[in-house]
């Protein structure tokens, strides 16, 4: 049975599926939606995505998208290895500004669960890292947006060596968390 652990933030949350092998290889179901509900994740995907990164130090992120096309992802390496960051960015949040990672890698096929209302990054660990991720909203251009990879009031700390990062302009040019008018407010569960 897949196992589910939520990391330091509670809302994101490194899925682990069982993977049964033999001579062949392996088998394993990566997304099984009522093992999902009976964790309380209570999530229908509608699309997934595909990258890929040639060199090692690719940087992709923090993005996001904002209401009413908010995406809740679910993150693999389908190859390689990934440095995977989650940022909270709901106004309010004990844990606004804070930020959790996990190492997913091909080899093991962990998985990354990001909720609605943070921003989604990875650096690529491997070269030719291919990352999947299904989102629970279509890619809406509109409502496309990111926060800095390197903001330094986020401090993450990225497995890269000063000035190694290679980044689109987009990302580049994304604004520091402390400029931007985050959309997302924390709603606390209801006890």
């Amino acid at each position: 049975m897949t196992t589910f652990t939520r990391l330091a933030i509670a809302d994101v949350v490194l899925v682990q599926p069982v993977r049964h092998g033999d001579a062949r290889g392996y088998f394993c179901e990566t997304y099984k939606k009522p093992q999902f509900d009976a964790f309380g994740l209570d999530i229908t995907f509608v699309q997934d995505n595909e990258s890929l990164s040639r060199e090692v130090g690719v940087v992709r992120g923090l993005h996001f998208q904002t209401p009413p096309m908010v995406q809740a992802k679910l993150v693999r390496a389908v190859r390689g290895a990934i440095f995977d960051v989650a940022v909270d960015i709901r106004k309010g949040s004990p844990s606004y500004g804070r930020w959790v990672a996990a190492t997913l890698t091909a080899e093991k096929g962990e998985q990354l669960l990001v909720p609605h209302g943070f921003a989604h990054g990875f650096c690529t660990l491997e070269p030719d890292t291919i990352v999947a991720y299904k989102v629970d909203a279509p890619y809406s251009p509109p409502h496309d947006a990111g926060i800095r990879w390197d903001d330094p009031d986020l401090a993450i700390d990225w497995p890269l060596a000063a000035g190694a990062a290679i980044l689109s302009s987009k990302d580049r040019a994304a604004p520091l968390l402390r400029d931007y008018a985050s959309p997302f407010t924390f709603q606390p569960a209801e006890a």
